[in-house]
């Protein structure tokens, strides 16, 4: 999900959301990240993506920056064009694949942006038109989709409007953004009952959508990324051991890693240093760009850039 600053508008008109859908059509393919929903409303919008081998947080990161300096240059406007950070939550597939598809292609009707269901088969900027094949989009997996509705197309089509006329009449849906643990437990007065802490899990299962053996198998690999760092820590790494061994590892100077110069030596240390801070040490991309001097999509390129690095050279931590 991604919204506009102070909810101002992020599409002033088709142009703008023309734009939008193609740089879609483009980095998704590259990216080998599958689309199964999408809709654009004035100020925000919604997707639901398969990630591919970059991750979504590459894929978001080259879209809406592309976008807002395409979008401040045209309305010579300056600062930033979306509320924070996108928002994601991690959804369990089978469980819930076909309620975000309905609920996402139901946001244009939600918002008065079309009076019925005849028009929002025909509305362009909604991922809707094409399931119902009305807009083919050669980027948007349709097929995958309408598997899950019927064997052939035709039927499928049917079955998929079928549940979303279903849905009209159910509104807007808070159990559609997150809390699958809490819902599965039957509510805080259960969690309570079993003696879990609210404030402790309710930021976790905010982002996660799914059975509550979903969300603890995701917890739990969270937990152990986060026990990796503190073993890290324990055991007496920190960032100046880290820049330590980068700089003997490459033989280059300290002041090397901070200078910003893009030589080839100097741009590989940087990106392990990245890499071996934000994903081992458990360091987060805003306090590296400023210990680095650089901007946050420019630590996470290179923690992309340190990882395949570390892979291809063979590089541990401990070597």
């Amino acid at each position: 999900m991604i919204r506009g600053i102070e909810r101002r508008k992020i599409f002033r008109d088709s142009k703008d959301r023309v734009d939008f859908i193609e740089r879609l059509s483009i980095i998704l393919p590259e990216s080998n990240t599958s689309c199964y929903a999408w809709a654009l409303l004035s100020n925000h919008a919604h997707f639901l993506f398969r990630s591919g081998e970059p991750g979504i947080s590459k894929v978001m990161r080259r879209l809406l920056t592309g976008y807002a300096v395409t979008f401040n240059r045209k309305y010579k406007r300056h600062g930033q064009l979306f509320q924070n950070r996108y928002k994601s939550i991690i959804c369990q597939e089978d469980a819930y694949l076909r309620e975000l598809v309905r609920y996402i292609h139901l946001n244009p009707l939600r918002a008065k942006l079309v009076s019925d269901i005849s028009e929002l088969n025909l509305y362009p900027y909604c991922g809707h038109s094409a399931l119902v094949g009305k807009r083919p989009r050669e980027w948007q997996d349709t097929r995958y989709v309408l598997t899950n509705f019927g064997k052939t197309v035709k039927k499928a089509r049917n079955e998929y409007l079928d549940f979303v006329k279903a849905g009209t009449s159910q509104g807007r849906k808070p159990e559609l953004v997150g809390g699958g643990l809490i819902r599965s437990l039957g509510g805080w007065k259960e969690v309570k009952k079993l003696g879990m802490n609210k404030q402790v899990r309710i930021k976790g299962d905010e982002r996660i959508l799914g059975g509550s053996d979903f969300v603890m198998e995701v917890l739990a690999q969270a937990d152990e990324r986060y026990d990796r760092g503190y073993r890290l820590k324990s055991l007496g790494y920190d960032i100046s051991s880290l820049e330590r061994k980068v700089i003997e590892l490459f033989n280059i100077e300290k002041e090397d890693l901070y200078s910003g110069s893009r030589k080839k030596p100097i741009s590989e240390a940087r990106s392990l240093f990245c890499y071996w801070c934000v994903r081992e040490l458990g360091e987060s991309m805003t306090s590296m760009a400023k210990l680095l001097g650089l901007t946050q999509p420019a630590i996470g390129y290179s923690v992309e850039r340190g990882e395949r690095i570390a892979k291809k050279e063979k590089i541990g931590l401990f070597d």
